[in-house]
């Protein structure tokens, strides 16, 4: 199944969802700043769209308020978003790690840590 595109409202829901597991719409309301803090009802009809895209889903009701759980993982919304990036720039990645370079956003550790996923997938590759 294609994972369904989210708008920013909604990826927030969902990092609610990813953060702290099945929530009410209440419950996932609270966890935006106060400041910040979409109405109630925003963030009831967002919950709602998400259902309909099949990214969550009610898995119980307490009272009248239902709870709700995510259908999707955040490592697979975070490769499609990186997809959907890599794609402005026609599958080249060289402009975006420019960019995370010369903006001090790639640290030292985020390279060891690549380092090493390329070493682990080499591995897996000769053992195959």
């Amino acid at each position: 199944m294609a994972l369904p595109k989210l708008t920013k409202l909604e990826l927030q829901i969902m990092e609610a969802l990813w953060g702290s597991g099945a929530s009410s719409i209440r419950e996932i309301q609270e966890r935006f700043p106060e400041r910040e803090r979409p109405a109630y009802t925003t963030v009831q009809t967002m919950v709602y769209r998400l259902e309909a895209k099949r990214a969550v889903r009610r898995v119980k009701k307490i009272g009248n308020a239902h709870v709700f759980d995510a259908l999707i993982s955040r490592n697979a919304v975070q490769r499609r978003l990186i997809d959907e990036l890599l794609s402005f720039f026609g599958g080249r990645t060289q402009p975006v790690m420019a960019h995370l370079i010369e903006s001090g956003r790639l640290t030292i550790e985020d390279v060891r840590e690549a380092e090493h996923t390329i070493r682990r997938l080499a591995r897996k590759d000769k053992s195959q």
